[in-house]
């Protein structure tokens, strides 16, 4: 099977019943806690390339550095909306499950079950 990657926050119910969806079928995901360590630019855009999906749609809108930083602004450019979460990590969405060259956002959690065999 593929490698499993979780970028993962312990505080989050979402990411905890990902992560317990996972174990109960045995998998034991390298785990990467984002706000610890959070990803680079280069690190964010493999992930939404693999996500397939833009910036803005990572963006956890109901964070209060979401209304601070301005960010709902539609004139940001993508790599104004990828330093944002780089710098503020915690307005990346979450969990998000890797494997291979696919990733998925586990909202609800059982969304990361679509990536396993």
């Amino acid at each position: 099977m593929t490698d499993l990657t979780l970028y993962h926050n312990p505080r989050c119910s979402k990411s905890r019943g990902a992560l317990q969806l996972l174990e109960e079928r045995g998998l034991s995901p390298t785990i990467v806690r984002y706000l610890e360590t959070p990803p680079s630019a280069a690190q964010l855009q493999a992930l939404l390339d693999k996500l397939g999906i833009g910036a803005r749609q990572l963006l956890r809108s109901g964070e209060e550095e979401y209304r601070t930083l301005n960010l709902a602004d539609a004139g940001l450019s993508e790599a104004q909306l990828i330093e944002a979460m780089v710098s503020h990590p915690k307005l990346i969405e979450r969990p998000i499950l890797i494997a291979g060259d696919k990733a998925v956002i586990g909202r609800p959690p059982e969304k990361v079950l679509e990536l396993l065999p």
